[in-house]
């Protein structure tokens, strides 16, 4: 492992590739040492190490990393990279994020950046997003589709089931997948028979992934039963 001197001179080098290594070796590095090494490269000119360094603040947490994807989100000109600060702020899972993730969210010119940070609300599990991925239910992007039914999933809140049901006989196959795996985490009368009739889809991943989420209910359901009897 290259001391953090020679990684601080490896992010200076005028080899891109050199400055990419160096920041994948930070993986191993403390995060009080490695996110001053991160910010080095923060503006790099490469956007691979860019949006790589962006990504590194969300798992690299101190106090600072939050201002600074904020402030990425809410001002960086490049679309990608406000991607990366919105997932980036899902990864932190510091509830003060809420607020500026809806905010792009609602606002943000990029569907990228707006099926970012549903993602990111959903790794939140603040259930004050329940309302706003409802919205993002309308869309007509699948991706954004997708991203807010699996986000839902995360929240786990059952009250959701009735609005994402009706994706039980989407078109695309990923989009019906998201839902299985998201129904496996919200637990309700019409959860069962939904899974049930995804367990027999055609799309091999589909059905896969409503069998694991039926089984996930079944455990939930005995350790819920088993807690009773105790």
């Amino acid at each position: 492992m290259p001391s953090l001197e020679q990684l601080a001179h490896q992010l200076e080098s005028p080899n891109s590739r050199d400055r990419l290594l160096a920041l994948a070796a930070l993986r191993d590095v403390p995060s009080a040492d490695a996110v001053p090494l991160i910010k080095k490269v923060l503006w790099d000119e490469n956007l691979q190490i860019r949006s790589m360094a962006v990504f590194a603040l969300g798992v690299k947490s101190t106090p600072e990393c939050f201002e600074i994807l904020v402030q990425l989100l809410e001002s960086e000109p490049d679309y990608g990279i406000r991607a990366d600060a919105a997932g980036a702020l899902g990864y932190l899972e510091d509830g003060r994020a809420f607020e500026p993730l809806v905010r792009a969210f609602y606002e943000d010119t990029d569907w990228l950046v707006r099926f970012s940070a549903a993602v990111a609300l959903g790794n939140l599990k603040d259930p004050r997003a329940v309302e706003v991925l409802r919205s993002a239910l309308k869309s007509q992007e699948v991706v954004m589709l997708q991203g807010a039914i699996a986000a839902l999933g995360e929240i786990g809140d059952p009250c959701v089931v009735e609005d994402i049901l009706p994706f039980v006989t989407a078109e695309d196959w990923l989009l019906r997948q998201r839902l299985a795996e998201a129904l496996g985490n919200l637990p309700s009368p019409k959860t069962q028979a939904a899974l049930e009739c995804l367990a027999k889809d055609e799309h091999p991943h589909v059905a896969l992934a409503a069998q694991i989420s039926l089984q996930r209910l079944q455990e939930r359901l005995s350790s819920e039963v088993q807690g009773t009897g105790n």
